[in-house]
């Protein structure tokens, strides 16, 4: 016990001495550059508005209960360290997920000096810190990292379900599933949460041993790099009789937006003649609340609308509009991260990302 409790004080000496992510970006500058601008490194109340706005009308903020702090501040002890958010630490330590009916619970290794990882071809290595010498100590050499371990035996970090301890659902006091993320996104190594959140991406992932390629620590997703995730979302244009018809393909192993605020919109011009007619705006959305209407996820109870666009789902759109050789048919399907119809609720009218809409993917047709 003594001995467990004295390398979690080395460790925590080691990296929170200075901001953690300041401590990883000595051997690791590529990925911490991307992971501080990750809405991960921004996900308290300090740095994420959105966030704040939620829980500045959440009834146990009067009670100074911050329910929210086992997914987004998981290392804080006090308030400095709760602004740091979700380090470095806080993913590269957990052990396990445990599954629970309300929501998931991270397990994190007691081993506090050893940080799991995966790399394709090193499953059943863990590389431990040591130095080597040769010809009688003229040459030495060193194996791993100075600050850490490495566990690459965690089959978690392959198929993805080391996410699912803050990803994977949330039922509130009323059992009511307020979000959930399709299981199917964390169960093959090949395509899940990983590849898809944090695709490989160009640069050495650490300055130890230069690699080609590393993976994104940008985390794409609707607040971050969203640019990342449309190749998941196609787009198809048909002329029909008396109109045409839009045909959006979610390839995407869940909905294709799981937060309750989210509303995904379908924007079409037609160009005749170099005019611009816009056509109407269809919206996709999963509204939550109550027998009142729509209200805050912990007094939901039932889902209010869901037009959302389901995984591996196909939706086409059918327009009226009479088409000639030459026109053009101008598509964004884009997004707002709040409801416009929320912004008064949560004080959030002033607020640039809240009100922004977001292009996901946008393409041009041709009528022949």
């Amino acid at each position: 016990m003594k001995k467990l409790v004295l390398s979690v004080f080395v460790l925590s000496s080691l990296l929170f001495a200075e901001s953690a992510t300041q401590t990883c970006k000595k051997c690791h500058p590529v990925i911490v550059d991307e992971f501080e601008n990750s809405m991960h490194r921004n996900s308290t109340i300090y740095s994420d508005a959105i966030h704040k706005a939620v829980w500045d009308k959440h009834p146990l903020k009067a009670k100074d209960e911050y329910t929210c702090a086992k997914c987004h501040t998981p290392n804080a002890k006090n308030e400095e360290d709760a602004k740091e958010g979700i380090t470095c630490v806080s993913c590269h330590t957990i052990k396990d997920v445990e599954v629970h009916a309300n929501v998931n619970k991270n397990v994190y290794s007691k081993d506090a000096k050893t940080f799991y990882s995966e790399e394709p071809g090193r499953e059943g290595e863990k590389v431990v810190y040591k130095k080597e010498s040769s010809w009688f100590g003229m040459n030495t050499s060193s194996v791993g990292s100075p600050y850490h371990d490495i566990d690459y035996t965690n089959e978690k970090f392959y198929n993805a379900q080391m996410c699912m301890g803050c990803h994977s659902h949330r039922k509130n006091s009323n059992e009511f599933m307020v979000c959930e993320t399709s299981k199917e996104g964390a169960k093959s190594k090949e395509e899940n949460c990983i590849t898809c959140h944090m695709p490989k991406v160009d640069g050495t992932a650490t300055t130890i041993r230069q690699t080609q390629k590393h993976s994104f620590h940008g985390f794409a997703g609707t607040r971050k790099n969203p640019q990342m995730l449309s190749k998941h979302v196609e787009i198809d244009f048909k002329k029909s009789s008396g109109g045409f018809e839009i045909t959006i393909d979610n390839k995407a192993p869940h909905d294709l937006m799981l937060h309750p605020l989210r509303v995904v919109e379908l924007r079409v011009n037609l160009l005749k003649d170099k005019k611009a007619t816009p056509l109407k705006t269809h919206s996709f959305a999963r509204v939550i609340g109550n027998e009142e209407g729509p209200s805050m996820p912990w007094l939901a109870n039932k889902v209010v609308v869901d037009t959302m666009l389901k995984a591996n789902e196909k939706k086409s759109i059918k327009y009226d509009a009479a088409l000639l050789s030459g026109d053009k048919i101008e598509v964004q399907l884009g997004y707002f991260v709040v409801n416009p119809k929320a912004l008064k609720k949560l004080n959030l009218e002033e607020n640039e990302e809240a009100q922004k809409f977001t292009v996901l993917k946008q393409q041009h047709f041709t009528v022949e």
